[in-house]
């Protein structure tokens, strides 16, 4: 705040942000409201115009509802969605001034102080608020006062402005709750006779002390500006963005990685102090005559060793068309993932840093989702122990669950042989060749699991066996015996 400039706040509270959010997206005509699971019961959590004017309000029982309004429309709500709205808004109220901060789970406090001249005075920015919330289709009640509870109050008690200097008598008509009180010591209050804040403000401060503790008097002397109270400003998110202006334009391939060593140094030294590491990366290059080009990295996990990283850009650098030179290089990590620091040597983590980098030079030329790797799953039936997953976002290892049998190396559709007997044949022909039975092992019979639908598996259990041939193939057969009949799945190496 400014040597010898009162102090202005200004309250934006939003009395439907989840409704309104749904609402811009998916318009509906009627009463509507938005559901939430609390105590194993659904209830109202925002309603709009509408659905208040029916008779309806927040913590309602669904069912309550329902039968109040038959026509009432519901969604679920969602209040990570609702947060990052919330999120969206602060920084949008960054437009009016720089200090924006959350007030509670559907508010805004913004310290306007020596802000609203830019707009024409107080009453014009208040307008423009309202104006452009209303074209948004989001309602917005607002208070403006020297104080940040008066501001509070007036947005959630009385809609108004306070002037310079007037913050007790601005709140002098307005309810006890507008204090930020908790409900029961507001209906204590009421209870002695003690509705608005100026029967508050007039009664001895002693008694209050005595009987409801000193957190009553701090918020009443917060309200009127005996107290002071901090709004500190949402921090924004970190950006990690690098760029370099060259004094000479460049166009040799190692000139640009060299910059590029340099502008990585930097970025992940960034990364490696909020923990986090880039798993895209573009180097956006600008040429002389204004033209630019991105080259897109993307990386098989997340990293933050500029060693390792800057050979990947190699091949994209060498196919740059630099024209007249090149006379700046940007580098911004696009997408990015928490990367903690790790134990390195006896007892850390095994490293696959080569395989990552495999996989990223691999996926960059056919793209990632195209480096598929094996996992394991809990299935008993064969087609199903595994599954096939892009190996750039997801573990070598998917999970403790072990084959009770040996299984085969090669595994393909079951191919019918002619036999009889729930014995497997002595001899038997496949793909054009006649085998003899040595020697077998089993059977192991595997059930259908009968939850899932499978057409391969609806004639009933298989008995499976492994045929070690006199010709030296390890076949592995299985006998059906609900429809007789033998086949041929897999062969061991």
């Amino acid at each position: 705040m400014f040597d010898g400039m009162q102090r202005r706040v200004v309250s934006m509270w939003f009395p439907r942000l989840g409704s309104d959010r749904v609402l811009r997206a998916r318009p509906v005509e009627g009463p509507f409201a938005l559901t939430l699971k609390q105590n194993n019961a659904e209830r109202l959590s925002c309603l709009n115009a509408l659905a208040e004017g029916q008779g309806l309000h927040r913590g309602m029982a669904y069912a309550d509802a329902r039968a109040f309004c038959p026509d009432l429309i519901t969604r679920p709500a969602d209040p990570a969605q609702e947060a990052r709205f919330l999120h969206a808004l602060r920084r949008w109220a960054t437009r009016y001034c720089p200090w924006v901060g959350l007030e509670g789970a559907d508010g805004l406090v913004l310290d306007i102080t020596g802000s609203a001249h830019l707009w024409g005075g107080e009453g014009e920015m208040l307008a423009d608020m309202r104006a452009r919330m209303a074209r948004t289709g989001v309602s917005v009640r607002l208070g403006l006062a020297d104080t940040r509870g008066a501001a509070w109050a007036l947005a959630r008690h009385g809609e108004g402005v306070a002037p310079p200097g007037a913050a007790l008598a601005a709140l002098g008509p307005l309810p006890v709750a507008a204090l930020r009180l908790e409900q029961a010591t507001s209906v204590a209050l009421q209870r002695l006779g003690l509705r608005t804040v100026a029967d508050l403000a007039a009664a001895p401060r002693a008694p209050l002390a005595r009987r409801f503790g000193p957190g009553l008097l701090l918020r009443l002397d917060q309200a009127s500006g005996a107290q002071a109270e901090e709004i500190s400003p949402l921090a924004d998110p970190p950006h990690f963005g690098v760029r370099m202006a060259l004094p000479d334009p460049i166009g040799l391939a190692d000139d640009v990685m060299a910059g590029t060593e340099r502008l990585l140094s930097r970025l992940c030294a960034r990364l490696k102090a909020h923990e986090m590491g880039a798993r895209v990366l573009c180097l956006t290059l600008r040429r002389v005559d204004q033209g630019s080009q991105q080259l897109e990295l993307r990386l098989a996990s997340a990293m933050r060793d500029p060693h390792r990283i800057l050979p990947l850009f190699r091949r994209g650098v060498e196919g740059i068309e630099a024209g007249f030179g090149i006379d700046q290089l940007r580098l911004e990590a696009v997408q990015i993932e928490p990367l903690p620091m790790q134990q390195l040597g006896h007892g850390g983590p095994p490293g696959q840093d080569g395989l990552d980098d495999l996989v990223t030079r691999i996926g960059n030329r056919i793209g990632l989702e195209n480096v598929l790797r094996f996992l394991p799953a809990d299935s008993h039936i064969p087609e199903r122990a595994f599954l096939i997953a892009p190996a750039a976002y997801s573990a070598p290892e998917n999970g403790p669950w072990v084959a009770p049998r040996p299984r085969p190396l090669r595994l393909f559709p079951p191919e019918p042989i002619a036999g009889s007997g729930a014995r497997p044949p002595k001899h038997f022909r496949w793909r054009r060749m006649a085998f003899a039975a040595a020697r077998a092992t089993g059977p192991e019979r595997i059930a259908p699991e009968w939850w899932l639908e499978d057409d391969n598996w609806r004639s009933g259990v298989r008995d499976y066996w492994q045929v070690e041939t006199l010709q030296g193939r390890r076949l592995w057969l299985y006998y059906t015996p609900q429809n007789p009949g033998w086949f041929v799945q897999g062969e061991f190496a």
